[in-house]
Formats: structure tokens, C-alpha cells, sequence
């Protein structure tokens, strides 16, 4: 039996600036959307052209306080081709939250506090 990996889900507060965040930071454009007939949900799948992966980011209308993230020990992680550039657009952003120079490595934080990590290629 065999199981492939298609998405991975975060819940955001506001959906419009998550959508922002991600398409200015890592380039995810929406490739499909979900919106529950009663308006107490809509569910946004982002993805790129690098890989079938996609996040999927999900609003809750009745969602009235910030998501309790414990304390951020998970992550999803990207490989840049230009890491570089990648770190010097992040940094313009301000989205930086940690960097581990010994291990080449950095993670951004988006605008519900999810962190991201960020790698130079062939640093898996």
C-alpha cells in the first residue's frame, strides 16, 4: 500500500492577507476554492508549478481569537533555487523569525504565525 502527500492545512484568521503573504512570499497562487453554503467556512488550496504539493488554507467565520500555534515545532519547509534572493525578499517583508547560519537554513513566519523553511538547494 503507498500513500502520497497532497496537501497540508493551516487556519487563518484573515484569509485575504494569508493569500497575500503567500503569493508575495513564496509565490502560491490559489488553484482552488471551497466556500460552505451557509458562509461558515471557505477553504483556499495554493499551490506552484514546482511541485503537485499543495497548502491548503481554511477560514472559519465564527473563528474569534487568534489560533493557538503551541509552540511552532512544526513546519513546512521550501527549497529556493536563488536563496539569496529568497532571504533578501523575506528580510524586506520582515517575515524572518529565526536563522541557523550553521546549518544554512532560515524560517519565516506568516501572518498567523505558522513558521516556513526556507533551504538553499540540495540542503534536504
Amino acid at each position: 500500500m503507498k500513500f502520497k502527500m497532497i496537501h497540508e492545512n493551516y487556519n487563518v484568521k484573515d484569509l485575504d492577507v494569508s493569500l497575500e503573504f503567500y503569493r508575495k512570499a513564496l509565490g502560491l497562487t490559489e488553484v482552488r476554492r471551497k466556500t460552505a453554503e451557509d458562509g461558515s467556512f471557505i477553504i483556499v488550496y495554493l499551490a506552484n508549478e514546482e511541485s503537485t504539493f499543495e497548502l491548503e488554507l481554511t477560514w472559519l467565520r465564527d473563528m474569534d481569537r487568534p489560533y493557538n500555534l503551541g509552540d511552532c515545532e512544526f513546519h513546512l519547509a521550501f527549497e529556493t533555487e536563488d536563496f539569496d534572493a529568497a532571504h533578501k525578499l523575506h528580510e524586506e517583508m520582515g517575515c524572518i523569525c529565526f536563522e541557523n547560519p550553521a546549518m544554512g537554513i532560515y524560517f519565516i513566519q506568516d501572518p498567523d504565525g505558522y513558521w516556513l523553511e526556507i533551504l538553499p538547494p540540495n540542503n534536504v
